[in-house]
Parts: C-alpha cells; sequence; structure tokens
C-alpha cells in the first residue's frame, strides 16, 4: 500500500469515461468547446451564487495563476510560513505575481489564527516605496499538516482581511477532504467567509491532471485569464479539463471520492496508534502525520508499506496520505499483516 502521497492514485473510473467521451468528435479549442461553456454555471450551481472558473492543468498553475489577480508586484501575500505555496511551489508566486513576496507568519498545526493576523496587520510599519506591504492573505484548506480550519475560523480570518482591506485566498489542492471533515456547504469556508479565490482541486482526488481557479469577483476574470495564458497554462484542447471537472462535481463525485479518502485515513490512525504510533495532529481530513519508532517504521517498510518521513515534525516523524480508492480493509487488517 502506498501512502506517500494522494498524487499516486490512477484516474477514477467516472472521470475517465468522461476524457474517453470527449475522443468522438471535434471541438472548438481553447475554452470556445461546450463543456468548457458549461463550467460557470456548473460551479455556481454548487457555491449557490455565480463564480467565474478558470481551468489549468496543475495544483501549482491554481495556486500561482489565482494568486496574481489579488497582488500587486510590489506587495505582500501573509501566509503561514509552512503554507504549500511557501515551501513547495518554489518562486511560482513571484514569477506570476510580477514580483510579489510571500511573508510568512506562525501559528498552529499549519493554520493562521485571526488574532495573530491582526496584530501583525495591525503592527506592520510601511516604509513606502522601500517596504513590501501587505495586501492579501492566503490560507491553506486543508492544511500542510493535515488539520482543517473550521467555518468560525475562516470567517474570523475574512473578518480580518476586511478590516484591513485585504484580499483572501484559499488553496484549496485538498478543498474536497475539508468539505467532508466539517460536513458543511462549500459557501461556508469560501465567499460566505470572505474568500475572493479558491483554488478548487481535482487532482489529488481522482482526476487526471486539472484543478480550477475559482472566482467569486468577477472582475477578476480577465486578469486571471492574461496570466494563464501567458504561463503557457491556457490548453488548445480545453475540453478534457472541462470534461474532468464537470464528471467530478456530477452526482457529488468530488465529496464522494473525499469522504472515502478521510475515512481510509481515520482507520489508519486507529491501526497506526493501536501499534504505537502517535498522531502529530488529531487526524481530520485524509492525510496523517505521525510520530513513532524506527523499529515500527522498519516494520511497516518490510510489510511494502510506503510512506515518507517528514524532518520538519522531528526525527520520528512521517506523513501518510490517503486517496479516493485507499483499500480501507486492507487498512483495518494492517496490524495483523504487520505482525503487531
Amino acid at each position: 500500500m502506498n501512502f506517500s502521497s494522494d498524487n499516486v492514485t490512477p484516474i477514477c473510473p467516472e472521470i475517465l469515461a468522461a476524457i474517453a467521451a470527449e475522443s468522438d468528435a471535434s471541438a472548438l479549442p481553447y475554452g470556445a468547446d461546450d463543456k468548457s461553456q458549461k463550467l460557470d454555471a456548473a460551479f455556481s450551481e454548487l457555491f449557490g451564487r455565480d463564480v467565474s472558473v478558470v481551468p489549468v492543468a496543475t495544483g501549482t498553475a491554481a495556486n500561482v495563476i489565482g494568486l496574481s489577480g489579488l497582488v500587486s508586484p510590489f506587495g505582500g501575500v501573509v501566509c503561514h510560513h509552512h503554507a504549500h505555496i511557501n515551501v513547495t511551489e518554489s518562486t511560482g508566486v513571484a514569477f506570476y505575481g510580477g514580483g510579489a513576496k510571500l511573508l510568512g507568519i506562525d501559528g498552529p498545526s499549519a493554520k493562521i489564527e485571526a488574532d495573530a493576523l491582526d496584530a501583525y496587520l495591525t503592527n506592520h510599519v510601511s516604509n513606502g516605496m522601500h517596504s513590501v506591504d501587505p495586501e492579501c492573505v492566503a490560507i491553506t484548506q486543508s492544511t500542510e499538516f493535515g488539520t482543517v480550519y473550521c467555518v468560525d475560523e475562516i470567517q474570523a480570518i475574512g473578518s480580518v482581511c476586511q478590516k484591513h482591506d485585504m484580499r483572501l485566498f484559499m488553496d484549496g489542492a485538498r478543498f474536497a477532504n475539508a468539505v467532508a471533515a466539517l460536513d458543511c456547504h462549500p459557501s461556508e469556508i469560501t465567499w460566505k467567509a470572505g474568500v475572493d479565490v479558491l483554488s478548487f482541486g481535482a487532482t489529488k482526488n481522482g482526476a487526471l491532471a486539472v484543478d480550477a481557479i475559482i472566482l467569486f469577483d468577477p472582475e477578476l476574470r480577465r486578469k486571471t485569464e492574461l496570466n494563464r495564458k501567458r504561463g503557457g497554462h491556457l490548453f488548445s484542447k480545453h475540453r478534457y479539463l472541462a470534461a474532468q471537472l464537470l464528471a467530478y462535481l456530477e452526482d457529488d463525485l468530488w465529496l464522494r471520492n473525499a469522504r472515502h479518502a478521510n475515512a481510509a485515513a481515520t482507520a489508519l490512525a486507529k491501526s497506526l496508534s493501536s501499534m504505537g504510533a502517535t498522531p502529530a495532529f488529531a487526524p481530520q481530513g485524509n492525510e496523517l502525520f505521525i510520530h513513532m519508532t524506527n523499529a515500527l517504521a522498519e516494520k511497516l517498510r518490510e510489510a511494502r508499506i510506503v510512506f515518507r518521513p517528514w524532518p520538519s515534525l522531528g526525527p520520528d516523524a512521517y506523513r501518510f496520505v490517503c486517496a479516493w480508492n485507499s483499500p480501507i480493509e486492507m487498512i483495518e487488517a494492517l496490524p495483523e499483516t504487520v505482525g503487531q
């Protein structure tokens, strides 16, 4: 069993079928096809308000292009110092933002806290043209440590952003897992809480290669699309991105896949705990961060269990990620398989 990432999984059958169905006929390019023209309406229905949708092929593109509409080349993006955009997106934000800088702050379990954010923004002293001043805030849902911002936490952050006239961006590579964990309507943790732009993940949750930039402010569309084109992320055969996203939303496939991944992570946490491992954070989504002995880690490897060390949490820390197709029965039997 491979728990190194949710990127190791195959395409889920419903999305694979949707891709295959687009191979029977020709279609107009660059988003002028029938499938692409349905995206805004489909996501508007999902979020309960009019939105603009800009599909891209990767989560990195969704994050850095999505952020590019919210910050000037001279401005700063406040984020947690463990945020994905800060530690795993190279200099993508600066590249697409024309020089925009990430401003990292601390917080427990990779979360920004509203009070700390308010204090940071209140105490920031601008030195005019010589300084980088905050222009927007970015949060990750679920976070890099597998924790989930609850509705109240995001609403509080949104209120701080409004107080300081800041835009709010959400990295939602695992947004589906967060919604499944919270059992809330997606609007409650996005536009109703003050989020201006969301990167809506699909690749990690069963798609081939597509994430969507969801714009809750339609005036951001032109700049976002121009940055997508300039950066080489406008697909000519755009319908293959759109077909994946429409299939992902149909019959709540996105939520069903996420719920399965979360349930698998809950089962895995229980199995690992029974073998003596301890969680670094309470399991909420589909990622687990675990402390365990070298002996237990070696036993798991001998049983062909694949996972990753996570040294930022200590020499005995490891990450396990479950996915839409993780075998729950095998996970539950893991203590017997390993011989505990």
